[in-house]
């Protein structure tokens, strides 16, 4: 165990040490990513996953907290998914920066069970470590320079408490102004 960097938190560990709090495909990325001792992870009530609660009993401000968002860009029959990282206390720009990234007609928020389906992570907890490797991963440029922030882990139940800039070191990582 070891003392949290943001939060109020009763423990954190090496996500390594816990691999009940993620989701497999998290804990399968962790094993091969060369930052993954620079991730921490702490055990959470899944009743309290959702941002504004979650912030509010752990002490966590929007600023510090990010949302990985499953997005959907369609053009004629073809579909792009990607994550897209971004501040608790921003909103993802879907129809402006996602989707021109994307090369789409039409962006948006892909389906609940899509998204469940294609990353094996359960809904509320998606995080963009682990997602299928042909996914842009589209980190908010404001997520990249945060010190620490708390993402996803998988799961509803645990979050993991990274260095910002590490999120742009993911596998197919790109940092852009994805806030609206």
């Amino acid at each position: 165990m070891t003392d949290t960097p943001i939060g109020r938190f009763d423990a954190a560990w090496p996500a390594a040490e816990r691999l009940d709090l993620l989701a497999p495909p998290v804990a399968a990325a962790l094993s091969g990513w060369e930052h993954a001792g620079s991730v921490l992870v702490v055990d959470t009530d899944p009743a309290n996953a959702d941002t504004a609660v979650f912030g509010e009993v752990y002490a966590v401000p929007p600023e510090q907290s990010a949302n990985c968002v499953v997005v959907a860009g369609r053009r004629g029959e073809n579909t792009t998914m990607a994550a897209c990282v971004v501040l608790a206390s921003t909103r993802a720009d879907v129809n402006g920066v996602i989707r021109k990234r994307l090369d789409a007609r039409k962006a948006s928020f892909a389906p609940m069970d899509d998204a469940v389906e294609q990353t094996g992570m359960e809904y509320g907890g998606i995080t963009p470590i682990g997602l299928p490797a042909s996914w842009p991963v589209l980190v908010d440029a404001a997520v990249a320079g945060t010190p620490w922030v708390v993402i996803g882990s998988g799961r509803r139940r645990g979050k993991l408490l990274v260095p910002g800039k590490l999120l742009a070191e993911l596998a197919g990582a790109e940092v852009l102004p994805l806030a609206a």
